[in-house]
């Protein structure tokens, strides 16, 4: 029997009735845009992380793309992106004008590497453009290096917009994601960590004057008034009965993230020394939105493991500078190499919170085989 990459099922049975209860109570009050659950979910969300102001949002991308309207991005500006992540970090770059330029990652960790950001801001004023923002991204659920990536832009005047898609509940340092940067962008589609039945997403932020901005754009750019819309906006709202389910998915949130570690220090174990698995930093901890390993012919591993009724997925097999709509962009002095070899063979395995250990274990022997064959 093939197993679950991720058993949204099992937490659903776990959850049934108390969701059957919150879906009845948004059906039976009929406010499905902008209802009392999204404010619930906003305040519920500020509370965990630290951040002062909480902005829901129709999906991550929105998140994202939101900041970049807010902060006025545009033409002739340049966001440095990482090469190896999925593209809507980069597409919301292009949505408002401005340019992306690609930095490379650091090997172990997935995440982007200050030094490469740094060639990236001198080859930006080379070209002309003026650096404005930088988009880490916390892949796999692990915080990027936020000190040194904000060290770089205080000095070059950059705003930092964590990309926060896959580590909502992590932290770095006792600093939990949601307070790093200027703002920090959520998704919480069904496959993330934390995840609705459908699209949603959210923005963390202490900065009150971005907060109302976003407010204002999430709604068309409205103002004070429905019909006086005072700047371009988006139509980004949270469906009620998505904040609902968020809700009481926050009540077994922190349980989950115990879970999701503990199978992650398991696989680790059994895994360390047949392939490379991925190392935690002294001080970080992770989310494990995915579990990814660095395995050699990967495709012929991934076919053994089909074979054996272990799913596997690759998170991502191109690196952005590679894709046909996105080659023309400008890439840090020196290339992406890590990217570039990070994207021929990485390997995530199944990973959720109700992943017993003879699950793991028969997960990893049939890994390790592959890699022996």
């Amino acid at each position: 029997m093939t197993m679950a990459f991720i058993d949204l099922g099992a937490q659903q049975a776990r959850l049934r009735p108390a969701l059957d209860v919150a879906i009845a109570r948004v059906l039976d009050h009929g406010a499905f845009i902008m209802g009392p659950e999204v404010a619930a979910l906003e305040g519920q969300l500020c509370a965990a992380s630290g951040a002062s102001s909480a902005i829901s949002c129709a999906n991550g991308t929105d998140a994202l793309g939101m900041v970049l309207m807010a902060w006025g991005i545009g033409a002739g500006d340049a966001v440095f992106v990482p090469a190896f992540t999925f593209v809507a970090t980069a597409e919301v770059v292009a949505w408002v004008g401005a340019t992306p330029i690609f930095v490379d990652v650091d090997e172990d960790s997935f995440t982007l590497d200050p030094d490469s950001l740094k060639a990236a801001v001198a080859e930006a004023q080379n070209l002309g453009l003026r650096p404005k923002a930088v988009i880490p991204v916390d892949l796999y659920g692990l915080p990027a290096d936020y000190a040194a990536i904000d060290a770089i832009a205080r000095e070059n005047e950059m705003k930092v917009l964590a990309d926060a898609a896959q580590s909502y509940g992590a932290a770095r340092e006792g600093q939990k994601v949601g307070t790093f940067g200027d703002a920090t962008g959520l998704s919480f589609f069904p496959s993330k960590p934390l995840g609705c039945y459908g699209d949603g997403g959210a923005i963390l932020t202490s900065d009150a004057e971005l907060a109302a901005t976003l407010k204002s754009i999430r709604v068309h750019g409205q103002g004070t008034h429905k019909y006086d819309n005072v700047r371009i906006g988006l139509n980004a709202r949270l469906d009620t009965l998505q904040a609902a389910v968020l809700l009481e998915k926050m009540k077994i949130f922190d349980e989950e993230i115990i879970a999701r570690n503990r199978v992650a220090k398991r696989y680790s174990e059994l895994l360390d020394g047949h392939v490379a698995v991925p190392p935690v930093p002294e001080g970080v901890t992770s989310v494990w939105a995915q579990y990814t390993v660095r395995v050699p012919r990967r495709d012929q591993v991934q076919a053994a493991c089909k074979a054996a009724g272990i799913p596997t997925m690759v998170y991502y097999p191109i690196p952005l500078n590679q894709q046909t709509g996105y080659r023309h962009y400008p890439v840090a002095p020196g290339g992406v190499p890590n990217s570039e070899r990070l994207a021929a063979d990485v390997l995530s395995l199944p990973m959720h919170p109700y992943l017993d250990d003879d699950a793991i274990g028969r997960v990893s022997e049939v890994l390790i085989s592959a890699c022996n064959t």
